[in-house]
């Protein structure tokens, strides 16, 4: 999401807590949490084999992680669909802000290799 834009209205989060709760009484959410914004943030990048530390905030970053969340679903298609409804929570109570909302697999480790 953008940086320094504000808090996010309280009915945004009163239907995170809503949509989390649900989600955690059914086993869905496993875990989640919101992030500070990146005045405190420290990265290191590993190129050609050197690690260099660069500290926040970073003036080129135009969109930051603001947070997230562990969920286990039965299907795919689950998943989409219940991203969707993440999605729409925020375009229904801070239609003035872009969110980038991602759903992404976790890994387990490589792939087993084909006989």
């Amino acid at each position: 999401m953008e940086e320094n834009i504000g808090m996010p209205p309280q009915s945004l989060f009163e239907a995170m807590d809503t949509y989390i709760g649900e989600r955690a009484a059914n086993g869905t959410f496993l875990d989640g949490g919101g992030l500070y914004g990146t005045e405190d943030a420290v990265n290191f990048v590993v190129r050609k084999g050197e690690v260099t530390r660069v500290d926040g905030p970073y003036a080129e970053a135009k969109e930051i992680v603001g947070g997230w969340s562990l969920l286990q679903y039965d299907s795919l298609e689950d998943a989409v669909a219940d991203q969707q409804a993440f999605a729409q929570l925020h375009a229904d109570h801070w239609p003035e802000v872009t969110v980038v909302a991602t759903l992404r697999q976790i890994s387990e480790g490589p792939e087993p290799a084909e006989a």
